[in-house]
């Protein structure tokens, strides 16, 4: 127990190395005295799923939480009550996200569709652990085009939280940040502005500038910033949040790969093309290696990579990553999806020359 709330601590403070240490070792001992299929083992598996899926091993995270909601299925005469309702919803979040983070929306969808019933079940719709369960349903509707879904979504985990928790709150501040992350999927980005700083300074004021939270939060904002071509302040944000989470994550890590790429884009935007090249290159090869090669956000990468090349008249290996993320839209996206119809233009342009395709 006491590695255990160690392991809570360290989490919390972002030393996640240690955490994953010290939460293992707890697992061990928990596993030594009372076997493989306890309350305790369930617990504290869902504490290593979150730890990992901070470090970015999502199929582990996944892997973790579904093992402990195993032992709550085989426990479920023998141990229930809050306890074991709030353990259930951790595990279904947290494997929920971590597919939607690996790309396997089905699946994601299916667990976190059951996490909001199960909360709502247990702990009545207005509990704020149900605006967390509709949270994050939202954002797996961002990534798969169900804009307007995920927007009643966000309104109503929105609410729940203001009459918690008071207007301006951390946990409020997230759903700003995702209101503003929709608005920028649609393109939309003057709506989305005031959600997105408003979410940076909440951030800011609790938890000071130096923090990841805080960091998440000004790139998010620089996102939308983009959209509005106010690059001159979007550049600044994205700099300092990288220079956060490469001291907080290490040089290997997904925010750091979205990072570099969309600091790219506003490289290029501003004439710098070769400094955009080695930044877009470094993005996709991280996410290569985070994601494997089949993820939707390396087709992002690669599409804005082929759209640079193209610009600079290399159009053999532009139409080649064209082609690439057209592929990889075409198996995980719908028809619709915004990122594919991108990924599907740029194609178009890469194989038109002079008047006729080549």
């Amino acid at each position: 127990m006491e590695l255990h709330e160690r392991a809570s601590a360290l989490l919390e403070e972002h030393r996640l190395e240690e955490a994953r240490s010290d939460c293992e070792r707890s697992l061990e001992l928990f596993v030594e005295a009372e076997g493989e299929r306890s309350p305790d083992v369930a617990n504290v598996m869902c504490l290593l799923a979150e730890i990992v899926d901070r470090q970015g091993k999502w199929d582990r995270a996944a892997d973790l939480a579904l093992g402990a909601i195993g032992i709550l299925d085989e426990l479920r005469e023998v141990f229930s009550g809050e306890d074991a309702d709030r353990i259930r919803l951790e595990a279904l979040s947290l494997a929920g996200n971590a597919y939607r983070q690996a790309g396997r929306y089905a699946e994601a969808g299916w667990l976190l569709g059951n996490a909001i019933t199960h909360c709502e079940r247990a702990f009545g719709a207005d509990d704020p652990a149900v605006s967390r369960a509709l949270n994050n349903l939202a954002v797996l509707y961002k990534y798969t085009g169900e804009f307007e879904e995920a927007e009643g979504l966000y309104r109503r985990a929105l609410a729940i939280l203001e009459d918690a928790y008071g207007v301006d709150s951390l946990e409020t501040a997230t759903i700003h940040h995702n209101l503003g992350g929709l608005e920028h999927a649609r393109g939309r980005f003057a709506a989305g502005e005031p959600h997105a700083r408003r979410a940076w300074e909440i951030r800011r004021r609790f938890l000071g500038d130096d923090h990841p939270a805080t960091a998440a939060d000004a790139a998010a904002w620089a996102g939308v910033l983009d959209g509005l071509e106010r690059f001159d302040e979007s550049e600044p944000l994205y700099r300092h949040a990288l220079e956060v989470f490469e001291r907080v994550y290490g040089p290997r890590h997904y925010e750091i790969a979205v990072n570099l790429n969309n600091l790219a884009f506003v490289e290029q935007a501003k004439g710098n093309v070769a400094e955009a090249e080695v930044l877009f290159r470094r993005s996709l090869a991280l996410k290569e290696e985070l994601l494997g090669d089949s993820h939707p956000d390396v087709a992002v990468t690669a599409n804005n990579l082929a759209q640079l090349l193209r610009s600079t008249g290399r159009r053999d290996e532009a139409r080649m990553l064209a082609e690439r993320a057209v592929t990889i839209c075409r198996s995980a996206l719908a028809e619709d999806h915004p990122k594919r119809l991108v990924c599907e233009e740029t194609l178009f342009e890469c194989a038109f020359a002079g008047g006729h395709f080549e």
